[in-house]
């Protein structure tokens, strides 16, 4: 028998703040544990209000070597959720909570019979990379954004450190850079908010650093959605960058009860196929009330059937911000909701195209139905994700991939339009591409595919890694 079989084999994940970081967390932490019964994972979890009450429930309690440890609430903390927070402010609060992991790692490493093979960390927590250190545990990154984004990360970070450039310095400017895996160059007004920061872009060099001295990087994509990003990092180890792992698409399909939403449901159901323009941005997208209003007098002036998810918070009362008689003038027509079961609606035969902010779950989902997108960004990395999906891929139209919540950007209803008419004829190329992309999403998962493969290789690596250091 092994040194490595006389233990449990524990994996230690720290994912990220916010609901959306854990959710894919504890998906592939899932399928890690189908593939070898010999393992087991402890979440810990940085104390959040809005995703304690979803890891609460019983689907993420349903294996018994899945476990998920809250550590202990900061005194200092708000009561916010972590999806409210700013990246850098996240990352703050991220490091806050050092102390508290190195706690539980004792902890577990105390435990009889148990031996921590590996400590993975997500893409914001990357400062916790040195308490691992500390013990001597293999690390990994997991990084549930795409191979695209990351390429981009450790781009800049190698451009600044050895070629002394300050990134920042191109905010607003006409500038292009070459990033490595990308087909055509890549502008800077479609660089993350953070990255043109001063504090933003420490903290993203910083964690790119880190992400360079793990064992292995595991990315929420698939080989044949970012073919030559993926090539591009796994021939660049003589460059300092670790063993990628694209196992993706990882999605939570699972629906809220459908009596939260049957009038929704009921309503697409009453729709013809791919005639409705489904229009959501995510938990935190916001527009103007100005804005709201040009985005309602397209949806209007196209004549297209719509469903809008329009968080309430955008507005107490609807018709305060919506044209007046916006709402009775589209009743035949469209519907507003203040909040939409995205995979559900997604899945609907009436559903023919999704106006989307472009965070990474939100694509890998459009594409996983084969929905094509018209991408409007509004913060984080979603504006380098629309340059990749409009120009990269070719699988959805513009808006504006340059729009940013923290910028005084307008987009009016005349491009709203234009771009929402592009995304609903016939059968264009986008509609093709998106289709096509269906096809080879479902079959990376399946026995055989490349995501399956990858998955097999990690899981191998992560055991021949922790033996190796005995």
């Amino acid at each position: 028998m092994s040194a490595a079989e006389e233990f449990n084999l524990e994996l230690i994940f720290v994912p990220g703040p916010g609901i959306g970081h854990i959710v894919s967390a504890v998906e592939f932490g899932t399928l890690l544990l189908s593939r070898d019964s010999r393992l087991s994972i402890t979440f810990l979890l940085i104390n959040d209000p809005v995703a304690r009450q979803h890891t609460n429930s019983t689907r993420f309690h349903s294996n018994p070597r899945l476990r998920l440890l809250n550590l202990p609430e900061l005194q200092s903390e708000s009561g916010r959720s972590s999806d409210e927070l700013p990246p850098v402010k996240a990352v703050e609060h991220v490091h806050m909570h050092k102390p508290l992991v190195r706690e539980a790692l004792l902890t577990i490493m105390s435990t009889m019979n148990t031996r921590a093979i590996g400590f993975i960390v997500d893409m914001f927590c990357a400062t916790m990379l040195d308490v691992a250190d500390e013990f001597s545990i293999p690390t990994y990154t997991f990084f549930p954004s795409g191979a695209g984004f990351l390429s981009l990360v450790l781009s800049m970070q190698a451009l600044t450190d050895q070629n002394g450039v300050d990134v920042t310095e191109f905010k607003g400017s006409d500038h292009e850079f070459a990033v490595a895996g990308f087909l055509n160059p890549v502008p800077a007004k479609v660089l993350p908010s953070p990255m043109l920061d001063r504090k933003g872009s420490k903290m993203i060099n910083s964690s790119a650093r880190r992400y360079r001295n793990t064992r292995g990087i595991f990315i929420n994509t698939f080989q044949e959605l970012e073919p030559i990003v993926i090539q591009s990092l796994s021939n660049s180890i003589a460059d300092g960058i670790p063993p990628i792992y694209p196992v993706g698409p990882l999605l939570n399909l699972k629906s809220e009860p459908q009596s939260k939403f049957s009038d929704t449901i009921s309503w697409l159901d009453r729709q013809p196929r791919d005639s409705v323009v489904f229009l959501c941005f995510g938990s935190e997208g916001s527009f103007s009330e100005a804005q709201i209003k040009h985005l309602a007098a397209a949806l209007e002036s196209s004549g297209r059937r719509f469903l809008w998810s329009l968080r309430r918070r955008d507005s107490s009362i609807l018709d305060d911000i919506l044209p007046e008689g916006f709402l009775q003038r589209t009743n035949g027509t469209g519907k507003v909701i203040e909040w939409a079961p995205q995979a559900a609606v997604l899945s609907h035969a009436a559903v023919g195209g999704f106006v989307s902010h472009c965070g990474w779950n939100s694509i890998l989902e459009s594409l996983w139905f084969g929905v094509p997108m018209a991408a409007w960004p509004i913060y984080a990395e979603q504006q380098v994700n629309a340059f990749q999906v409009v120009v990269e891929m070719g699988v959805a139209v513009e808006i504006r991939m340059d729009y940013r919540d923290d910028d005084e950007i307008f987009v009016s209803s005349e491009e709203i339009e234009t771009a929402i008419q592009r995304l609903m004829e016939g059968e264009s190329g986008v509609r093709k591409r998106a289709k096509e992309m269906r096809e080879k999403s479902s079959r990376a998962v399946m026995d055989g595919g490349s995501s399956h493969e990858f998955l097999t290789t990690l899981v191998h690596d992560i055991l021949h890694n922790s033996i190796a250091r005995t």
